[in-house]
C-alpha cells in the first residue's frame, strides 16, 4: 500500500470549505479512511486547523502571488497554495520541504500542471515575504485574521474586548477536562495526572475542571475509558451549576436537553443530580455520540431524535427544568472551529435568531410552572443572546429572568456573556428564566 500524501490529503479535506460548502467537522473520519494515522494524522490536523485559523491572511497573500486565480473546480490546488504559506509563515517546517512536499501534491491530485504555478508562488513569497506581508496587514481586518463583519459587529458590542476578542479566536482553545464527581473529586484527580507525568491546573470557574497545561490524546488520561474524566471546556461546564437551585432538592427530577448532542452538558448534568432525563436533538447521527458519551460514562437517559422546535415528539408532561443550548454562530468558539470564519455569513445571524426564538417559545411549553429553563449559546453575538431574551421576555408574561450571582463573566441583559479567554473559557452565554407558578 502507497503511503498517503499528507498534503494532498489536506487539500482535500479544505477544498470544500474554502468553497463554502463544507467543514472540518469530518475531518478524522476523512484522515482514518485516507490511512493517515499517529504523528502524521497530528500534522494533518495542525495543517487543516491552522489554514482555517489563519485564512484571511494566507488568501490575501495568495491573490498577490497569483497572476489569475484558480477556476472553481480546482480549490483544492488553491488548498495548496494556502497550505504551503501556512507551513512557511507559521510552521517549524523546513521552508524547501514546505515548497517542494506541497507543491509536489498537487501530482497526488492528478493535476501535475499545478506543480510549477505552486512552486513558483511559494518561491516568490520566500524571496519577497516582508514586504508581501508589511502589504496585506495594512488591513486591520486581515492583520486580525477575521472578516469585517465580524469585527465591525465587534467593535459595536464589546468596544473595549473587540481586539482581545479576536485574537484570543487565533489561538487554540486549551485542553480542558471535567472530572466525574460520581467517580472522584478534582483533587484526587489532578493527583492521578501527575502520577501519569501530564501538568495540569483546575480552572478558576468550574467546580470540576481541569486544564492541561498541553493537549494529548484522551486516550492518555487516566481513567478515561472507565468514564473517570471527559473533555468539555468550561464555559459549557457552568450549565450543571447554573440549573443546581433547581435541581439539587428534586430527586428524579425531570429534565429536558432540548438540543443535546455531542452530549457533554447531558453527561454533566447526570454526573451531578439524580435526574430523570431526556436528551433531544435533530441529528439522529449526532445524538448516537449522546449514546456513546452516556454509554462510557455509565449513565443514562432517554434519547430522541426529533426537532425541538416542534412538539410532535413530546408526551405533554411537563418538565422541571429544561436546557436549551441552542444553536447559534459559534463565534464563541472559533477558536476550536476556525472554519466558521470561511463559512459564516451575515445572514446567518438574523436566521439564527429567529430559530433560537422559535425554540424558546416551543419548549416554554413543555416547561412546568414554577420550573426553570437555562438559555445558552457559544456565541458572542447579541442579537443571539441579551438581544433574544429581552425579547423574549417582552412577549411572555409569564416568565421573569434571575439575576446570575456569578463570579465569571458580565452582565448581558438579562444573563451573563463570557467572551473567549487565550488559556481560559470559550465564549458563552447564559440566562436562566423562571415560569410563573401557578
Amino acid at each position: 500500500m502507497s503511503t498517503p500524501d499528507i498534503r494532498a490529503v489536506c487539500a482535500s479535506a479544505l477544498a470544500p470549505v474554502l468553497d463554502g460548502k463544507g467543514s472540518l467537522n469530518a475531518l478524522d473520519s476523512t484522515l482514518e479512511s485516507a490511512g493517515i494515522e499517529g504523528r502524521d494524522r497530528g500534522l494533518a490536523k495542525a495543517l487543516c486547523f491552522g489554514v482555517c485559523r489563519t485564512l484571511p491572511r494566507l488568501e490575501a497573500l495568495a491573490k498577490l502571488l497569483l497572476r489569475q486565480s484558480f477556476k472553481r473546480r480546482d480549490q483544492d490546488v488553491q488548498a495548496l497554495l494556502l497550505l504551503g504559506l501556512y507551513q512557511l509563515l507559521y510552521m517549524r517546517v523546513p521552508a524547501h520541504a514546505a515548497v517542494g512536499e506541497t507543491a509536489g501534491a498537487a501530482r497526488a491530485l492528478g493535476k501535475g500542471w499545478a506543480t510549477r504555478v505552486l512552486n513558483g508562488c511559494l518561491r516568490r513569497f520566500q524571496r519577497d515575504t516582508q514586504a508581501l506581508q508589511e502589504q496585506v496587514d495594512r488591513d486591520p481586518s486581515i492583520a486580525l485574521l477575521h472578516l469585517e463583519w465580524m469585527l465591525t459587529r465587534w467593535r459595536e458590542a464589546w468596544p473595549d474586548d473587540w481586539r482581545e476578542l479576536a485574537e484570543a479566536n487565533n489561538q487554540p482553545g486549551p485542553m480542558t477536562l471535567r472530572v466525574n464527581r460520581r467517580h472522584s473529586d478534582r483533587e484526587t484527580y489532578l493527583a492521578r495526572l501527575r502520577d501519569a507525568g501530564l501538568a495540569a491546573d483546575p480552572t478558576p470557574y468550574a467546580a470540576d475542571g481541569v486544564t492541561l497545561h498541553e493537549a494529548c490524546d484522551v486516550r492518555a488520561l487516566p481513567g478515561f475509558e472507565e468514564g473517570a474524566v471527559s473533555v468539555q471546556d468550561e464555559a459549557a461546564q457552568l450549565t450543571a451549576p447554573l440549573l443546581e437551585a433547581a435541581l439539587a432538592t428534586t430527586p428524579g427530577a425531570r429534565v429536558l436537553d432540548a438540543c443535546s448532542a455531542p452530549g457533554g452538558k447531558t453527561a454533566h448534568l447526570l454526573e451531578a443530580f439524580d435526574l430523570e432525563l431526556t436528551a433531544l436533538d435533530s441529528d439522529a447521527e449526532r445524538l448516537g455520540r449522546v449514546d456513546a458519551t452516556l454509554t462510557r460514562l455509565g449513565l443514562e437517559a432517554t434519547t430522541l431524535a426529533a426537532d425541538a422546535s416542534r412538539l410532535d415528539w413530546w408526551d405533554g408532561q411537563a418538565f422541571d427544568a429544561v436546557l436549551l443550548d441552542a444553536p447559534c454562530s459559534g463565534t464563541g468558539v472559533i477558536r476550536r472551529h476556525p472554519d466558521i470564519k470561511r463559512l459564516r455569513r451575515p445572514r446567518d445571524i438574523r436566521e439564527l435568531a429567529a430559530l433560537q426564538a422559535r425554540l424558546l417559545d416551543t419548549l416554554w411549553k413543555t416547561l412546568a410552572p414554577g420550573g426553570t429553563l437555562l438559555y445558552a449559546t457559544c456565541s458572542v453575538m447579541p442579537e443571539e443572546n441579551m438581544d433574544q431574551i429581552t425579547a423574549f421576555l417582552a412577549r411572555t408574561p409569564d416568565a421573569s429572568a434571575d439575576e446570575l450571582d456569578v463570579d465569571w463573566g458580565r452582565p448581558a441583559g438579562a444573563g451573563r456573556q463570557l467572551l473567549p479567554r487565550i488559556e481560559g473559557h470559550d465564549g458563552f452565554f447564559y440566562a436562566r428564566l423562571q415560569k410563573a407558578a401557578v
